[in-house]
């Protein structure tokens, strides 16, 4: 496929475009420092429910230990910007890093299990994680590590989540990410053909933790204080709600749900007493009525190959 077509470019184009409005508004103090809060917060969701996607949606592990992978990323970050005193670009890589490191450690032994063992196994490695720190004084301890530098700004919240979706949708549409869908589909067959399958499952769950590092580091980044009940089994169920609700094995699902779930969130902070019961509801119905999340296999094309302009829909 030539690089220089004019999806890509228009793609480029409103990449670029949405980066300078967003940069324009805060200069301008159109954006305040709450809705920043929100797009903050929204963005970290966002890399977090796309890079488990790959996990659960495209390759079929049923991992709820994804907050684990951004509690590593949050305070390595954390201890080489505050205590180290390093730049934050050389946080977000050495957090990223080294939470890819972790998953490789936890993907080698696990990923050999299926279903809900793999689910298990998973989450006793966040606990693990969350342990390690609690009882480490270097960083805290249960009393959280503070003091830490703001240097999340709109710029790297915005490379990161830009680089996150580009990345992984180039993964996926690669042959390792064919290999990753074959395995989801019958990892029996996959396997039969020649599919590598634990090597293409621990890499989908290496890269996966990657981006979950940087967004953790980009957490830390921006809150100042951090601590290990954070990062707890219910940050990991919240990651997988956003995947469920978006839909499994859609990337523009897993950015929609991020998006529309913390603007749910945001909308009921008004009725506390009610907050979790209606979001519940909310998200009942989505599973009831509509099983395969918001987007579910949906695909948007915006130029045909034959170069006419035309706005397709393609989907389950």
């Amino acid at each position: 496929m030539k690089i220089l077509n004019k999806r890509n470019i228009l793609g480029a184009f409103m990449v670029v475009f949405l980066y300078i409005l967003g940069q324009a508004l805060i200069s301008a103090d159109i954006m305040d420092s709450y809705v920043l809060l929100n797009i903050v917060v929204i963005g970290i969701n966002i890399i977090l429910a796309v890079s488990l996607n790959l996990i659960t949606g495209f390759t079929g592990q049923f991992s709820l230990g994804h907050a684990a992978f951004m509690a590593i990323g949050a305070y390595v970050s954390a201890v080489v910007t505050a205590k180290l005193s390093m730049p934050f670009g050389a946080g977000i890589i050495l957090g990223a890093v080294t939470a890819a490191l972790a998953g490789i450690v936890i993907g080698i032994p696990t990923l050999r299990l299926k279903g809900d063992y793999l689910a298990i196994a998973t989450l006793g490695f966040g606990e693990i994680v969350r342990i390690i720190i609690l009882n480490n004084e270097y960083v805290g301890g249960a009393s959280g590590l503070n003091d830490i530098p703001q240097n999340t700004t709109w710029t790297w919240l915005y490379v990161v989540t830009a680089a996150t979706i580009i990345l992984i949708k180039n993964f996926i549409n690669s042959k390792s990410g064919r290999a990753c869908i074959a395995i989801r589909e019958n990892e029996i067959a996959a396997e039969a053909m020649g599919v590598n399958t634990t090597f293409y499952k621990v890499l989908a769950f290496t890269v996966g933790a990657f981006f979950a590092g940087a967004a953790g580091s980009l957490y830390s980044g921006y809150f100042y204080f951090i601590k290990p009940d954070a990062f707890g089994f219910m940050k990991s169920i919240d990651i997988l709600v956003i995947v469920v609700f978006g839909g499994m094995g859609s990337i523009s699902g897993s950015v929609v749900g991020a998006i529309a779930l913390s603007l749910i969130s945001l909308a009921l902070q008004g009725v506390p007493e009610l907050r979790m019961i209606i979001y519940s509801v909310i998200l009942f119905t989505i599973m009831v009525y509509r099983p395969q999340g918001l987007m579910g296999n949906v695909k948007f094309k915006i130029f045909k190959k034959g170069g006419a302009k035309n706005v397709s829909v393609e989907g389950k």
